[in-house]
């Protein structure tokens, strides 16, 4: 399987997350991206109880294991090239409790500050529309 990042499609900070991962992602198989509430995030993720999952980033990985929050944030970074790999070496050092608590803020607040997508259709070139799931 390869990993997936769901993502809010109506967050403009998650849609620059996801250009971001596009754009660095250097890992094998590549990440393949799906809104959050799409068809393939209920085939593959409907029986976790989706009520508890956050609504802004979740990866599934190649393994089927499901990271949120900060956890999330820092798998698409050591999957990037440099300088990401080293930011997510020194956020990995941060307790997970504190990483989470700052991750929950800024997610919180991020439509606010960042802006929603409500009308958003990004023009793609065809060999990255391919790892784009409904």
């Amino acid at each position: 399987m390869e990993p997936r990042l769901f993502y809010d499609g109506r967050c403009a900070l998650c849609h620059k997350a996801v250009r971001l991962a596009v754009r660095h992602d250097r890992g094998r198989p590549p990440v393949r991206f799906a809104p959050i509430g799409g068809p393939s995030f209920e085939r593959l993720l409907a029986s976790l109880g989706r009520p508890e999952l956050p609504d802004s980033l979740l990866v599934l990985t190649a393994s089927g294991e499901l990271l949120v929050r900060s956890e999330a944030a820092l798998y698409l970074a050591r999957r990037a090239g440099s300088p990401w790999r080293l930011v997510a070496l020194l956020a990995g050092l941060v307790p997970r409790a504190v990483r989470d608590s700052l991750y929950d803020f800024v997610a919180g607040r991020r439509r606010r500050w960042f802006g929603r997508t409500e009308e958003i259709c990004p023009v793609m070139p065809p060999e990255l529309r391919q790892r784009f799931d409904p």
